[in-house]
């Protein structure tokens, strides 16, 4: 069954502990309240560390986004860290995109292929935010996803 057949109870219960948390935390707020919530996140988002900044390249850029997204997947043993680089003038990528980062770093690498790819539906953000942002959003977790499936690939070899 993909994550578009699942209900959303069954997509709430598929995400890892700290991501949940974070889409409960949103899911308590009022519709209005959530775009602020997420640009706390934006806010609170570290930068690329040094070694990924001077090697900017070789991170994939999720042309969906209409912002210049930029993400790189580290997998170490089976926990999986994600970095992503979004410019602070795109506070709603950045807030989304530090959600996910932080939600799912250090989980395993089936606990990232089993989050439902429409995270930005769980968090309530359908009803702050345009469709067109929400097709990015939504690209983003695959890209995530890909490049964990990439790395897998590339470690059993």
């Amino acid at each position: 069954m993909s994550s578009t057949e699942l209900t959303t109870d069954e997509k709430l219960e598929a995400l890892p502990p700290a991501l949940r948390e974070i889409v409960d935390d949103f899911r308590a707020v009022e519709p209005s309240e959530r775009l602020e919530y997420l640009l706390d996140f934006a806010m609170g988002m570290a930068d690329l560390p040094p070694r990924l900044q001077a090697q900017r390249d070789q991170m994939e850029q999720v042309h969906e986004c209409q912002t210049p997204v930029f993400v790189f997947t580290e997998i170490d043993g089976d926990s999986v860290h994600f970095f992503i680089d979004v410019p602070r003038e795109s506070p709603t990528v950045r807030g989304y995109a530090a959600i996910v980062a932080e939600g799912l770093d250090g989980v395993s690498t089936d606990e990232v292929l089993q989050t439902p790819e429409d995270i930005h539906y769980l968090l309530g953000l359908h009803e702050a935010i345009s469709h067109q942002r929400l097709r990015g959003l939504h690209a983003l977790m695959g890209y995530l996803k890909r490049q964990v499936v990439a790395k897998m690939d590339g470690i059993s070899q």
